[in-house]
């Protein structure tokens, strides 16, 4: 490979906060077939009920979702028939603060903060998370998604009517 093609394999700050971005507005208007198609087929979408286990894939999860969890979930959602999605809350996500913790020729980890506020039933209510992202560059050139955790702050408290996707 040209050195010239290995430096547009590098996925900069820039394009995975763009992304990320991209990402809250189509979880923000609910538009989850196309999110779906933001991941790897390995990707993993997790929502711990536990600050930095060891192993996420040993512990309890809110959400642990692979390819076939995660299409499932959106399909649910998108039905009209779960009922913690009917009707769907609306939701404004702010994602910040993002932090390179490593990268490579053709993926970067970072961490960021989310606030998500809620809007359901005459009720507000905000969910303010610390993210994990993994992203990936696709051979065509595409980011995806490779694993997304959110820790919600109150992660170890009880958790209710979480209807969409975080």
């Amino acid at each position: 490979m040209s050195e010239a093609l290995e430096m547009t394999a590098t996925i900069t700050l820039a394009e995975a906060t763009q992304f990320i971005w991209a990402e809250a507005d189509l979880l923000d208007r609910l538009d989850y077939k196309p999110w779906l198609k933001l991941w790897t087929e390995g990707g993993k979408y997790i929502i711990p009920t536990e600050r930095d286990p060891a192993d996420y894939a040993e512990v309890l999860n809110i959400v642990y979702d692979n390819k076939v969890m995660r299409e499932a979930r959106a399909k649910r959602l998108l039905s009209g028939f779960s009922m913690s999605s009917a009707p769907p809350a609306r939701t404004v996500r702010t994602v910040s603060r993002f932090v390179v913790t490593a990268s490579g020729d053709d993926f970067i980890e970072l961490r960021a903060a989310q606030m998500l506020a809620e809007y359901k039933y005459g009720h507000m209510r905000f969910l303010p998370a610390d993210m994990r992202y993994r992203i990936v560059r696709a051979p065509d050139g595409t980011l995806l998604l490779d694993e997304k955790i959110v820790t919600l702050i109150n992660a170890e408290d009880y958790q209710f009517g979480i209807g969409y996707l975080l």
